[in-house]
Protein backbone atom coordinates (compact mmCIF):
# COMPACT_ATOMS: atom_id res chain seq x y z
CA UNK A 1 0.00 0.00 0.00
CA UNK A 2 2.78 2.60 0.83
CA UNK A 3 5.54 1.53 -1.73
CA UNK A 4 3.26 3.33 -4.99
CA UNK A 5 2.61 6.06 -3.06
CA UNK A 6 6.32 6.06 -2.02
CA UNK A 7 7.94 5.54 -5.58
CA UNK A 8 5.18 8.50 -6.63
CA UNK A 9 6.67 11.33 -3.80
CA UNK A 10 10.40 10.23 -5.20
CA UNK A 11 8.91 10.72 -8.64
CA UNK A 12 7.77 13.87 -7.61
CA UNK A 13 10.66 15.22 -6.04
CA UNK A 14 12.81 14.46 -8.55
CA UNK A 15 11.37 15.85 -11.10
CA UNK A 16 10.40 18.80 -9.42
CA UNK A 17 14.61 19.26 -8.80
CA UNK A 18 15.29 18.96 -12.30
CA UNK A 19 12.47 21.30 -13.43
CA UNK A 20 13.93 23.90 -10.56
CA UNK A 21 17.44 23.08 -11.82
CA UNK A 22 16.36 23.90 -15.76
CA UNK A 23 14.66 27.11 -14.69
CA UNK A 24 17.90 27.96 -12.84
CA UNK A 25 20.19 27.12 -16.07
CA UNK A 26 18.09 28.85 -18.30
CA UNK A 27 19.49 32.04 -17.25
CA UNK A 28 22.80 30.15 -18.26
CA UNK A 29 21.16 29.28 -21.90
CA UNK A 30 19.12 33.21 -22.17
CA UNK A 31 22.76 34.39 -21.96
CA UNK A 32 24.03 32.45 -24.55
CA UNK A 33 21.14 33.11 -26.70
CA UNK A 34 21.57 36.86 -26.14
CA UNK A 35 24.88 36.78 -28.06
CA UNK A 36 23.07 35.91 -31.26
CA UNK A 37 20.71 39.08 -32.22
CA UNK A 38 18.74 41.71 -30.77
CA UNK A 39 15.88 41.19 -27.80
CA UNK A 40 13.22 41.37 -29.63
CA UNK A 41 14.08 38.92 -32.19
CA UNK A 42 15.85 36.20 -29.77
CA UNK A 43 12.26 36.39 -27.90
CA UNK A 44 10.15 35.54 -31.51
CA UNK A 45 12.40 32.96 -31.99
CA UNK A 46 12.06 31.05 -28.75
CA UNK A 47 8.24 31.57 -28.25
CA UNK A 48 7.96 30.13 -31.70
CA UNK A 49 10.02 27.01 -30.66
CA UNK A 50 8.14 26.81 -27.21
CA UNK A 51 4.50 26.77 -29.26
CA UNK A 52 5.93 24.42 -31.62
CA UNK A 53 7.15 22.29 -28.11
CA UNK A 54 3.53 22.34 -26.45
CA UNK A 55 1.64 21.18 -29.34
CA UNK A 56 3.52 18.17 -28.99
CA UNK A 57 3.06 17.71 -24.78
CA UNK A 58 -0.53 18.83 -25.15
CA UNK A 59 -0.99 15.65 -27.73
CA UNK A 60 0.81 13.55 -25.29
CA UNK A 61 -1.16 14.38 -22.33
CA UNK A 62 -4.44 14.86 -24.76
CA UNK A 63 -5.02 18.30 -23.32
CA UNK A 64 -7.91 20.46 -24.61
CA UNK A 65 -6.90 23.32 -25.91
CA UNK A 66 -10.36 25.37 -25.01
CA UNK A 67 -10.67 28.76 -23.02
CA UNK A 68 -13.71 30.11 -21.53
CA UNK A 69 -14.65 33.50 -23.24
CA UNK A 70 -14.16 35.32 -20.16
CA UNK A 71 -10.64 34.20 -20.03
CA UNK A 72 -9.62 36.33 -23.19
CA UNK A 73 -9.03 39.41 -21.68
CA UNK A 74 -6.58 37.96 -18.76
CA UNK A 75 -5.11 36.40 -22.14
CA UNK A 76 -4.27 39.03 -23.73
CA UNK A 77 -2.85 41.21 -20.26
CA UNK A 78 -0.78 38.07 -19.88
CA UNK A 79 0.75 37.94 -23.14
CA UNK A 80 1.35 41.21 -23.13
CA UNK A 81 3.31 41.00 -19.68
CA UNK A 82 5.14 37.91 -20.92
CA UNK A 83 6.28 39.46 -23.67
CA UNK A 84 7.82 42.48 -21.79
CA UNK A 85 9.51 40.20 -19.34
CA UNK A 86 10.77 37.96 -22.00
CA UNK A 87 12.36 41.12 -23.63
CA UNK A 88 13.65 42.76 -20.71
CA UNK A 89 14.87 38.86 -19.87
CA UNK A 90 17.36 39.21 -23.08
CA UNK A 91 18.48 42.81 -22.79
CA UNK A 92 19.25 42.61 -19.12
CA UNK A 93 21.82 39.26 -20.02
CA UNK A 94 23.24 41.62 -23.06
CA UNK A 95 24.66 43.76 -20.74
CA UNK A 96 24.80 41.63 -17.35
CA UNK A 97 25.89 38.58 -15.42
CA UNK A 98 22.85 35.57 -15.89
CA UNK A 99 23.56 34.34 -12.52
CA UNK A 100 23.58 37.56 -10.63
CA UNK A 101 20.30 38.26 -12.83
CA UNK A 102 19.07 34.72 -12.00
CA UNK A 103 19.61 35.07 -8.15
CA UNK A 104 18.13 38.81 -8.39
CA UNK A 105 14.92 37.97 -10.37
CA UNK A 106 13.76 34.70 -8.45
CA UNK A 107 14.48 36.29 -5.19
CA UNK A 108 12.47 39.43 -5.77
CA UNK A 109 9.82 38.06 -7.65
CA UNK A 110 7.86 36.60 -4.62
CA UNK A 111 8.39 39.17 -2.41
CA UNK A 112 7.54 41.74 -5.05
CA UNK A 113 4.14 39.43 -5.65
CA UNK A 114 3.61 39.42 -2.55
CA UNK A 115 3.94 42.87 -1.93
CA UNK A 116 1.30 44.16 -4.74
CA UNK A 117 -1.25 41.41 -3.10
CA UNK A 118 -0.75 43.64 0.23
CA UNK A 119 -1.47 46.39 -2.14
CA UNK A 120 -4.53 45.63 -3.89
CA UNK A 121 -5.97 44.61 -0.72
CA UNK A 122 -5.67 47.70 0.66
CA UNK A 123 -4.91 46.84 3.97
CA UNK A 124 -1.92 46.92 6.45
CA UNK A 125 0.84 44.07 6.66
CA UNK A 126 1.51 42.29 10.00
CA UNK A 127 4.06 42.21 12.08
CA UNK A 128 5.95 38.89 10.39
CA UNK A 129 5.08 40.63 6.90
CA UNK A 130 6.55 43.57 7.93
CA UNK A 131 9.71 42.15 8.70
CA UNK A 132 9.47 39.53 5.60
CA UNK A 133 9.23 42.67 3.58
CA UNK A 134 11.61 44.47 5.18
CA UNK A 135 14.22 42.02 4.71
CA UNK A 136 13.45 41.50 0.89
CA UNK A 137 13.87 45.47 0.23
CA UNK A 138 17.76 44.85 2.01
CA UNK A 139 17.76 41.95 0.13
CA UNK A 140 16.93 43.88 -2.95
CA UNK A 141 19.36 46.59 -2.23
CA UNK A 142 22.32 43.85 -1.85
CA UNK A 143 21.63 42.39 -5.28
CA UNK A 144 21.38 45.61 -7.19
CA UNK A 145 24.65 46.99 -5.13
CA UNK A 146 22.85 50.27 -3.88
CA UNK A 147 25.10 50.94 -1.22
CA UNK A 148 28.34 50.06 -2.91
CA UNK A 149 28.36 51.43 -6.22
CA UNK A 150 24.40 52.97 -7.33
CA UNK A 151 25.93 53.36 -10.89
CA UNK A 152 26.34 49.65 -11.66
CA UNK A 153 22.33 49.64 -11.63
CA UNK A 154 21.94 50.84 -14.99
CA UNK A 155 25.35 49.71 -16.21
CA UNK A 156 25.22 46.08 -15.67
CA UNK A 157 21.74 45.80 -16.85
CA UNK A 158 20.11 44.93 -13.61
CA UNK A 159 17.77 47.69 -13.97
CA UNK A 160 16.20 45.56 -16.22
CA UNK A 161 16.58 42.55 -14.14
CA UNK A 162 14.32 44.65 -11.79
CA UNK A 163 12.16 45.28 -14.15
CA UNK A 164 11.77 42.02 -14.87
CA UNK A 165 10.92 40.78 -11.35
CA UNK A 166 8.39 43.76 -11.22
CA UNK A 167 6.44 42.73 -14.40
CA UNK A 168 6.90 38.44 -13.29
CA UNK A 169 4.81 39.14 -10.60
CA UNK A 170 2.24 41.22 -12.10
CA UNK A 171 1.84 38.20 -14.68
CA UNK A 172 1.81 35.76 -12.17
CA UNK A 173 -1.11 37.02 -10.85
CA UNK A 174 -3.00 36.82 -14.31
CA UNK A 175 -2.10 33.22 -14.94
CA UNK A 176 -2.95 32.25 -11.43
CA UNK A 177 -6.34 32.89 -12.78
CA UNK A 178 -5.93 30.34 -15.51
CA UNK A 179 -7.90 27.80 -13.70
CA UNK A 180 -10.55 29.42 -13.83
CA UNK A 181 -10.85 29.67 -18.02
CA UNK A 182 -9.55 26.13 -18.80
CA UNK A 183 -6.74 23.73 -17.45
CA UNK A 184 -3.23 25.26 -16.60
CA UNK A 185 -1.37 23.92 -20.02
CA UNK A 186 -4.26 25.24 -22.35
CA UNK A 187 -3.83 28.51 -20.84
CA UNK A 188 -0.10 28.12 -21.12
CA UNK A 189 0.07 27.38 -24.71
CA UNK A 190 -2.78 30.10 -25.76
CA UNK A 191 -0.32 32.40 -24.21
CA UNK A 192 2.96 31.75 -25.85
CA UNK A 193 0.84 31.79 -28.98
CA UNK A 194 -0.35 35.21 -27.94
CA UNK A 195 2.93 36.69 -27.47
CA UNK A 196 4.34 35.05 -30.33
CA UNK A 197 2.12 36.91 -32.74
CA UNK A 198 2.65 39.82 -30.53
CA UNK A 199 6.40 39.83 -31.05
CA UNK A 200 6.62 38.97 -34.73
CA UNK A 201 4.88 42.32 -34.93
CA UNK A 202 7.44 44.34 -33.07
CA UNK A 203 10.44 42.01 -34.25
CA UNK A 204 9.15 41.65 -37.59
CA UNK A 205 9.94 38.11 -39.74
CA UNK A 206 13.12 38.86 -41.43
CA UNK A 207 15.73 39.40 -38.38
CA UNK A 208 14.21 36.20 -37.00
CA UNK A 209 15.08 34.36 -40.36
CA UNK A 210 18.52 35.98 -40.81
CA UNK A 211 19.51 34.33 -37.26
CA UNK A 212 18.44 31.28 -37.83
CA UNK A 213 20.74 30.81 -40.82
CA UNK A 214 23.38 31.73 -39.67
CA UNK A 215 23.07 29.75 -36.34
CA UNK A 216 25.51 27.22 -35.28
CA UNK A 217 25.22 24.26 -33.23
CA UNK A 218 25.18 25.83 -29.51
CA UNK A 219 22.54 28.33 -30.45
CA UNK A 220 20.48 25.16 -31.36
CA UNK A 221 21.68 23.22 -28.77
CA UNK A 222 20.39 26.25 -25.91
CA UNK A 223 17.17 27.42 -27.85
CA UNK A 224 16.10 23.66 -27.17
CA UNK A 225 16.97 23.91 -24.09
CA UNK A 226 15.07 26.67 -22.99
CA UNK A 227 11.97 26.48 -25.03
CA UNK A 228 11.34 22.63 -24.81
CA UNK A 229 13.26 21.38 -22.26
CA UNK A 230 12.76 24.57 -19.35
CA UNK A 231 9.69 25.89 -20.96
CA UNK A 232 7.57 23.42 -22.36
CA UNK A 233 8.43 20.21 -20.26
CA UNK A 234 9.34 21.45 -17.05
CA UNK A 235 7.06 24.25 -16.41
CA UNK A 236 4.63 21.76 -16.99
CA UNK A 237 5.70 19.41 -14.62
CA UNK A 238 5.34 22.52 -12.42
CA UNK A 239 2.02 23.03 -13.16
CA UNK A 240 1.08 19.15 -13.16
CA UNK A 241 2.41 18.85 -9.45
CA UNK A 242 1.08 22.00 -8.30
CA UNK A 243 -2.69 20.75 -9.34
CA UNK A 244 -1.64 17.44 -7.53
CA UNK A 245 0.26 17.98 -3.87
CA UNK A 246 -0.22 21.95 -4.09
CA UNK A 247 0.93 25.07 -4.73
CA UNK A 248 3.03 25.34 -1.58
CA UNK A 249 4.75 22.13 -1.29
CA UNK A 250 5.26 22.52 -5.07
CA UNK A 251 6.64 26.58 -4.55
CA UNK A 252 8.98 25.22 -1.85
CA UNK A 253 11.06 23.76 -4.62
CA UNK A 254 11.41 27.74 -6.02
CA UNK A 255 14.34 28.00 -3.69
CA UNK A 256 16.66 26.02 -5.70
CA UNK A 257 16.25 27.92 -9.19
CA UNK A 258 18.68 31.23 -7.53
CA UNK A 259 21.13 28.36 -6.42
CA UNK A 260 20.67 26.58 -9.66
CA UNK A 261 21.05 30.02 -12.07
CA UNK A 262 24.58 30.42 -10.06
CA UNK A 263 25.91 27.70 -10.15
CA UNK A 264 25.38 26.95 -14.01
CA UNK A 265 26.91 30.64 -14.84
CA UNK A 266 29.99 29.42 -12.68
CA UNK A 267 29.72 26.21 -14.27
CA UNK A 268 29.23 27.21 -18.02
CA UNK A 269 30.03 30.85 -18.50
CA UNK A 270 33.01 31.16 -15.67
CA UNK A 271 31.49 34.11 -14.00
CA UNK A 272 32.50 34.68 -10.55
CA UNK A 273 29.53 34.71 -8.05
CA UNK A 274 30.21 37.76 -5.83
CA UNK A 275 30.06 38.19 -2.68
CA UNK A 276 27.07 40.32 -2.70
CA UNK A 277 25.31 38.35 -4.54
CA UNK A 278 25.12 35.00 -1.97
CA UNK A 279 24.39 37.52 0.74
CA UNK A 280 21.26 39.37 -1.03
CA UNK A 281 20.15 35.82 -2.55
CA UNK A 282 20.29 34.46 1.20
CA UNK A 283 18.37 37.14 2.28
CA UNK A 284 16.57 37.37 0.08
CA UNK A 285 15.36 33.27 0.32
CA UNK A 286 15.14 34.31 4.13
CA UNK A 287 12.54 37.08 3.35
CA UNK A 288 10.45 34.52 1.30
CA UNK A 289 10.32 32.19 4.01
CA UNK A 290 9.26 34.44 6.61
CA UNK A 291 6.35 35.95 4.54
CA UNK A 292 5.19 32.32 3.55
CA UNK A 293 4.94 31.19 7.56
CA UNK A 294 1.70 30.73 8.79
CA UNK A 295 0.43 31.04 11.96
CA UNK A 296 -0.15 27.65 13.79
Amino acid sequence: MTTPRRQSDQVFIIGMILSMTCWGFSWTSGKILSQYGDPLTISLIRFGVTVLSLIAVVLVLKEKLQLKRAGFFDLLIAGMLLSIYTYVFFKGLMLGKAGAGGVLVTVLNPIVAYAITIILARRKPTRREMLGLSLGLVAGFVLLKVFSSPGDIIKAGNIYFLLAAIVWAVLSRYTARASRYGSSISFSFWLYVVSTLMMSFLAGVNPSIHVLKNADSLFWWNLFFSATITTALATTFYFVATARVGASQASSFIFLVPFSAALGSWTFLCETIELHTIIGGLLGIAAVYVLNLRKR
